[in-house]
């Protein structure tokens, strides 16, 4: 029951889509984290040149470094991926597990605009061309978010700043010595990347893999089942 946490969001999105399992979490007792990425959601104001993947990496280890936190479960959304892989290589000691929610499962080396599909590199160098801060939001309707959520989501969402789209990441296998590790497959989300993560990780027997019948934005659309499973992947 020590454990503590970490919701890291995805492309677009802040820490207020993490709302609703957040709340459900701490009334259970444990505490939550779920910061926003620098450039995004009530850090907007803050999107400038240079704010790439190592910026986000940065974001979440400072939180855990000056939250003095230990025993954590670090979760990725999508983009997300990207980050908590990151911070894997930075504080091993310090996660108890990680869970990837219909995330990138990136290897070293590997960018978002290398690993995604061809709508948003094609957008990626549209905002480069330009020569934008940020890559403008995919719609909630997109992402398959249920219709009464999705003026919420859409209301909230912003440019990504590009940088993060496009530096690579460099990984050792610390996420691989992670012992607990939980993939979550949203199916009602069309995404061939995370098909193939999820297929990747299938037969392995350090990972626990689960489907959810929802679009992509689990938070938003199964808070009930994500916090379960949450609650799984940290046992």
């Amino acid at each position: 029951m020590a454990y503590t946490f970490m919701l890291v969001h995805g492309a677009w999105h802040g820490g207020w889509c993490w709302r609703c399992v957040a709340d459900r979490l701490r009334l259970d007792g444990y505490t939550v984290f779920t910061p926003t990425l620098t450039g995004l959601g009530e850090r907007s104001h803050l999107l400038r040149p240079g704010i790439d993947l190592a910026t986000h990496v940065a974001d979440v280890v400072g939180v855990m470094r000056w939250e003095r936190l230990s025993d954590v479960v670090l979760c990725g959304h999508s983009y997300g991926g990207f980050v908590i892989s990151g911070v894997a290589e930075e504080m091993p000691a310090l996660i108890r597990s990680m869970v990837f929610l219909d995330a990138f499962l990136p290897g070293t080396g590997d960018t978002i605009q290398k690993v995604t599909g061809p709508v948003i590199q094609d957008a990626i160098r549209a905002a480069g061309q330009r020569g934008e801060l940020g890559v403008p939001p995919r719609s909630a309707e997109t992402f398959g978010v249920n219709e009464a959520d999705r003026q919420w989501v859409d209301s909230l969402c912003v440019p990504q700043p590009i940088d993060t789209f496009t530096s690579p990441i460099t990984l050792t296998g610390a996420r691989e010595r992670i012992s607990r590790k939980t993939y979550i497959r949203a199916k009602g989300y069309y995404n061939p990347s995370f098909d193939r993560a999820f297929a990747a990780v299938q037969s392995d027997p350090s990972w626990h893999c689960h489907q959810v019948p929802c679009g992509h934005d689990v938070m938003v659309d199964m808070p009930d089942r994500l916090t379960e499973l949450l609650l799984q992947g940290a046992a």
